[in-house]
């Protein structure tokens, strides 16, 4: 639970942008990463990242995985 406080609550608070940014409110920014486990039953589940939202905007899975592989190409090309 430190961990996931001290990247969220704590980096938005670092930062000076607690009162949009931290933790899941009305008014903040949707910008959140979602689970497929429990990452207080193990901290490794935070690995096993099923969707993002940034920007109110939803990436799937699989949108996930063309936006690695694109990266991937471009930096192989590069």
């Amino acid at each position: 639970m430190q961990a996931l406080q001290t990247a969220t609550v704590g980096a938005a608070e670092f930062m000076g942008k607690s009162a949009t940014q931290g933790t899941i409110e009305k008014g903040k920014a949707a910008d959140l990463v979602l689970l497929d486990a429990d990452p207080l039953a193990d901290i490794h589940n935070t690995s096993r990242i099923a969707a993002v939202v940034i920007r109110g905007k939803l990436l799937d899975r699989g949108a996930l995985d063309e936006l690695l592989s694109s990266a991937e190409k471009f930096a192989a090309a590069h």
